[in-house]
């Protein structure tokens, strides 16, 4: 008998056809309350978990006595409760690697914009203003040749130090949990304490996994030690950034602005404080989405849940059955 996966959310037939010659697939595009108890039915007997999202905890795990993988389409995995798999010997897989690119394309591009002032200035245009040559109020500012402090050298951050460092020859420095080799000698990146790495920086781009340890690392201390010419740019999740001490820190202009993909709360309310802020530029969470990198890292997912399934550990894992 094949083994049973849940996929809980929308992915592209090509996934659904891979694990499906191996398993038998029940689909839900989306879990809300209108198929809850589906969703919990097929849990009884489900053998694994495909999707992203989804808060995988105690309650959850205990409404799934026969499961032994959850595979994550997504880098990112705070909504899994790590020593509860480790508990009941569950493998936990992620996609890293396969986003690396797109995402850093993605910080990239927001420090652009907010630099250049690029979508203020579309609206400028857009809605006649533009009559003579733009004043000097409305100019931006330089990316080239300054100095960006990544938070997170991981696989996007050192894809983002990449085209600092080849791409507009910026000095790179970082913060990280260890050493990043690779990037020190491929991007002539420096090791700094946070707090150095804020005071120095022109742009700070945060892509720090969210964590207990990370949960609000940035907040009003750290916004007061940056510049106030200082960028500051979010790509990873929004509760590694205290929401209020950035609001202030742009009010007050104590840094110059901001841009975020990523919000505590998501989709953030319309009127969020934050959507008032003319110096910040906000982004729907569309690090990843370009249609060619999720469909990779669907694969991904669906190829190290089949490798789980078949006693094998991927290089993707997080948790590790024993």
């Amino acid at each position: 008998m094949k083994p049973k996966v849940i996929v809980y959310r929308k992915t592209y037939d090509q996934v659904l056809e891979l694990l499906r010659e191996q398993c038998e697939v029940i689909y839900f595009e989306s879990v809300d309350s209108s198929n809850q108890t589906a969703f919990y039915d097929h849990l009884k007997d489900a053998h694994a978990l495909f999707g992203a999202g989804m808060k995988v905890d105690k309650d959850l795990l205990d409404k799934a006595p026969n499961l032994k993988v959850v595979s994550n389409v997504s880098v990112g995995y705070d909504n899994l409760d790590l020593a509860e798999l480790r508990v009941r010997d569950i493998l936990a897989t992620n996609t890293k690697g396969s986003l690396d690119e797109t995402v850093a394309d993605t910080m990239f591009g927001l420090m652009l914009t907010v630099a250049r002032r690029i979508s203020e200035l579309d609206q400028f245009v857009k809605k006649g203003e533009w009559k003579a040559n733009i004043p000097e109020e409305l100019f931006g500012v330089d990316v080239h040749h300054k100095t960006i402090g990544i938070i997170g050298m991981g696989g996007i951050g050192s894809a983002i130090a990449k085209r600092a460092y080849h791409g507009f020859g910026m000095r790179v420095i970082y913060h990280n949990r260890s050493r990043n080799s690779d990037a020190e000698e491929l991007y002539k990146a420096e090791y700094q304490t946070l707090e150095d790495l804020l005071k120095e920086a022109d742009f700070v781009c945060n892509m720090a996994p969210l964590t207990a340890q990370t949960e609000k690392l940035i907040g009003e201390r750290e916004f007061g030690l940056m510049k106030k010419s200082g960028i500051f740019v979010n790509g990873s999740r929004g509760a590694v950034v205290d929401e209020e001490a950035l609001y202030r820190a742009l009010k007050e202009k104590h840094i110059l602005a901001a841009g975020i993909d990523v919000y505590q709360v998501e989709p953030i309310h319309a009127e969020h404080p934050l959507l008032t802020l003319p110096n910040l530029v906000t982004l729907p969470h569309i690090g990843s989405a370009t249609a060619e990198t999720r469909l990779a890292m669907g694969l991904l997912a669906a190829e190290s849940l089949l490798e789980g399934l078949n006693g094998g550990v991927p290089g993707t894992a997080i948790v590790v059955s024993q």
